[in-house]
This record gives C-alpha cells, sequence and structure tokens, in this order.
C-alpha cells in the first residue's frame, strides 16, 4: 500500500477491505488487526481507523474480546452461551464425554484462553466436571432443557 497519497491510507484500507467483504472473500470475521497490518504494510493506528470507517458505514462490527466481523452475520452470543448449547443438543445425556479445549477451539475458532474460560464458568454452574477418565463429562443439562433418560 503506498504510503504517498492524495487519500488517507486508512481510507484506501477501508476501501479495499469494503471490496473484499462485497466480492465475498471476507463473509464472516475479519483477519486480525496483526494479520492486516501485516497484509497492507500499514500501523496499527492506520488500521484501527480504517476499522472505525467502516464500522461508522455499518459494515462491520466489533465484539469484545472476539473481533471484527461483516454486519449482521455469524452467532455473536457469548462463548460459554454457545458451548452450552452442546449440552441441549440431541441426545446428550448426563454422564457423556464433553469436548476437550482442542476440539472445543477448533468447533468455535476461539482461542484456548477464551475456551478455558467457557469451561471454568460452566464447571462453575455444575454443567460439566471432571470425569472418571481424562477429559471432562457432562454432569447436568442447562436449565430449560428436558432431562434424557437412557
Amino acid at each position: 500500500m503506498p504510503q504517498v497519497s492524495p487519500r488517507g491510507t486508512y481510507l484506501q484500507v477501508s476501501e479495499s477491505l469494503h471490496q473484499r467483504i462485497e466480492r465475498g472473500e471476507i463473509t464472516e470475521a475479519l483477519p486480525s488487526q496483526a494479520e492486516l497490518m501485516s497484509a497492507y504494510s500499514v500501523s496499527r493506528s492506520t488500521i484501527e481507523r480504517a476499522l472505525a470507517a467502516l464500522k461508522a458505514d455499518g459494515v462491520i462490527e466489533s465484539v469484545q474480546g472476539a473481533g471484527w466481523f461483516v454486519a449482521g452475520t455469524g452467532d455473536r452470543r457469548p462463548l460459554v452461551e454457545r458451548v452450552t448449547d452442546l449440552l441441549r443438543g440431541e441426545g446428550v445425556k448426563v454422564g457423556d464425554r464433553f469436548p476437550t479445549e482442542k476440539e472445543l477451539c477448533e468447533r468455535f475458532g476461539a482461542s484456548r484462553t477464551a475456551v478455558r474460560s467457557a469451561i471454568a464458568q460452566m464447571e462453575g454452574q455444575g454443567l460439566i466436571g471432571k470425569g472418571a477418565r481424562r477429559g471432562r463429562e457432562v454432569l447436568s443439562l442447562p436449565a430449560g432443557r428436558e432431562s434424557q433418560t437412557a
């Protein structure tokens, strides 16, 4: 990205990202700020200004702790709610194996830290806990869900 132009560099980045969204190259989550800095060879402040411009135009939205997303796409509920939904799945019952941290990271596209926080909250609610073997198991089903019998 050229640094000298009649228009602000952040506007060029903003326009480029907007075009990528319109072409369907970016459909939900935007790349991280670090990835954008590298891709466009610009500073963090330039990326932040470009993202702010797109947000002001209603093209993208930010989700605290998760990043930037194309407006109106995806599930924006807190990770713990999305992970808890696994216990609402068809056929899930008390005693079942709960997915590993790695499996949850891959499924939800979340960091290990975010997944550990969600797991800790679910353990605190008594929904999951350490199983007889390595790993976690379902201890109880979330409220609002009829318990299933084996």
